[in-house]
């Protein structure tokens, strides 16, 4: 029998209980993962525990034998993470099964991760070299397999277009994504061929070096024309699928963003947004925060009228508006960093979608007549 476990040790519970584990509906806005962060991810969680007859056998076949479409160099990757426990204590992948063991495991790697799927998916390259590409994804691309969505991905996409380079593997977590973002936001993603080049620009984003700007429409006016928005963001704790700000800071985790108003169509904005962190739907959660929800994002309050007025012909308008852009207006537009193998500043633009293009000409016509 196959049991889901809550804790294992301190160590895990803080795992579990963290935001880093992979969103099972959506993917991020512009989170970045550390090399440690990407290390210690825990996903699958198990119990099983050995029939009093149980030969001895080792715990690698024992568990092979139980657990479908995994490999057993995961499991041995579990072993080697103390992530396997036997009677409550980590042993290693040749330990022996005993009768009426009670065996915990706990997979360093998303199962699916191992079982990409090479897909011939059209990918906007924006640059590519030996170490890495940059993609300008659009919107209503998932970026990585998860829960309901193991086909149809940019890595899925990514296995096809580098299907004949001997050294790319999309299933080794060292290869592929160093940051995400969301489904419905497009943008720019830089991947990583190499393992060297996933960990020297892990730790790029990580120690906040990298330069990051996002064009969105928010709901309103800021007050001021330029600000500062800091406030921990954290799962919102009556409702696990968005984030909230915690501005005591006990909870949550740090975040910053720099914000500029372009320019103002009376009811909403034009805004240019700077992340100096990245976290989990940042931009989302901080808008939102201020008063400012990006426009048409359902799941933060911006895909209802907000601002403007009661006429049957305004509320026309917005439903057009969100017609026109089906999608939270949130755009990555630029992206530097420092080339992990020449170390040279590279720095990448991108035009801003026909959605938001058609979105904000249709705000300007109706804001100057």
């Amino acid at each position: 029998m196959v049991l889901t476990m809550n804790t294992y040790s301190e160590k895990t519970e803080d795992i579990l209980n963290s935001d880093e584990l992979f969103d099972t509906e959506e993917e991020y806005d512009d989170e970045q993962l550390s090399p440690e962060e990407e290390e210690e991810r825990l996903y699958e969680h198990f119990r099983f525990v050995a029939d009093k007859k149980q030969s001895l056998l080792r715990i690698d076949k024992f568990l092979i034998d139980r657990m479908m479409n995994t490999s057993r160099n995961r499991i041995q990757l579990a072993a080697e993470a103390n992530c396997i426990l036997v009677n409550g204590k980590a042993v290693k992948s040749n330990y022996r099964i005993k009768p009426e063991d009670v065996v915990t495991i706990m997979m360093t790697r998303p199962r699916f991760e191992t079982e990409i799927i090479p897909e011939e998916i059209p990918l906007d390259i924006v640059f590519e070299d030996n170490e890495l590409i940059i993609v300008n994804k659009p919107a209503g691309l998932v970026v990585h397999p998860g829960h309901g969505n193991y086909t149809g991905t940019l890595v899925n996409g990514l296995a096809y277009y580098l299907k004949d380079d001997p050294l790319f593997d999309p299933g080794d977590p060292r290869l592929g994504l160093v940051h995400r973002i969301d489904k419905d936001t497009s943008g720019l993603l830089v991947i990583a061929k190499r393992p060297e080049a996933k960990t020297n620009l892990g730790r790029q984003f990580f120690n906040k070096t990298t330069q990051r700007k996002y064009i969105t429409i928010v709901w309103g006016v800021p007050k001021d024309e330029t600000g500062r928005i800091e406030g921990n963001i954290g799962r919102d704790p009556r409702d696990r699928m968005k984030m909230t700000i915690f501005p005591d800071g006990e909870q949550g985790k740090t975040a910053v963003t720099h914000y500029k108003v372009l320019e103002k169509f009376g009811y909403v904005s034009l805004v240019e947004c700077r992340l100096e962190t990245g976290r989990t739907h940042q931009i989302r959660a901080h808008m939102k925060y201020i008063g400012h929800p990006v426009f048409n994002d359902d799941r933060y309050g911006g895909s209802i009228i907000l601002k403007g007025l009661q006429s049957t012909k305004y509320k026309q308008f917005i439903n057009n508006c969100f017609e026109i852009c089906p999608r939270q207006a949130l755009h990555a537009k630029t992206l530097g960093f420092k080339h992990p193998r020449t170390g040279e500043d590279i720095f990448f633009d991108s035009d801003i979608p026909d959605d938001m293009k058609q979105l904000i000409e249709k705000w300007r016509k109706y804001f100057n007549n």
